[in-house]
């Protein structure tokens, strides 16, 4: 049976990155076979790509080579890992994916929509996630969460960068039922209770 592509989004420091590793606990502890990746990254080309986006000293770094590296990072990404393993059965679960290139490059960075829509489905073989949860909090709170001296390039961004990044996530999920927004303000716990039910949700749906 085919596998199931679950994707986490959010800006800076909203805490998706801990709700993709207890996720996976989850799952794998019902002994379901769980591939956790990220992007950009997840492949040791990807992986390269990463350190250039991310470095803070490349502050020169123009618009479209930023999207176009992330679609460069996607495509090995995608082509070498997310599918072969979807295709094996095997529940994929990536922090970030092609939403995040829509939010960061299209709405906060303004490249135009034609030109987003294109390369994300270039880059994805035209694959598109079963389901995407949405971390949300407020800029000031996952800003608030970031070490500055250990920022990155796009974290090191104005904040009027990233409520445009917020507001460009919150748009795609209005557009896209796959896309499930959590409150990020809620407890760990509580968080993760809400993703497991949901994931628990969609296979059961899925099986009948």
């Amino acid at each position: 049976m085919k596998g199931i592509f679950i994707t986490f989004e959010g800006i800076e420091g909203c805490g998706k990155s801990t709700q993709v590793e207890l996720l996976r606990d989850n799952l794998a502890s019902e002994g379901m076979e769980v591939i956790l990746t990220r992007e950009p990254g997840g492949t040791e080309i990807s992986e390269r790509i990463r350190e250039l986006l991310l470095d803070p000293t490349y502050k020169e770094m123009l618009p479209e080579t930023e999207v176009l590296l992330y679609a460069a990072s996607r495509s090995q990404h995608t082509g070498q890992k997310i599918i072969p393993a979807i295709e094996s059965g095997k529940v994929v679960i990536s922090d970030r994916y092609y939403d995040s290139t829509i939010a960061y490059q299209g709405a906060a960075r303004r490249i135009d929509e034609t030109s987003i829509k294109f390369l994300c489905e270039f880059a994805a073989y035209h694959h598109e996630p079963d389901l995407t949860f949405l971390i949300d909090v407020a800029v000031e709170t996952g800003l608030g969460r970031i070490n500055p001296e250990l920022a990155d390039r796009l974290e090191q961004e104005s904040m009027d960068f990233h409520r445009r990044v917020r507001k460009g996530f919150l748009d795609l999920a209005e557009k896209h039922p796959r896309i499930i927004i959590i409150d990020g303000q809620k407890s760990i716990n509580e968080i993760n209770g809400l993703i497991i039910e949901k994931v628990k949700e969609y296979i059961k749906e899925r099986s009948k």
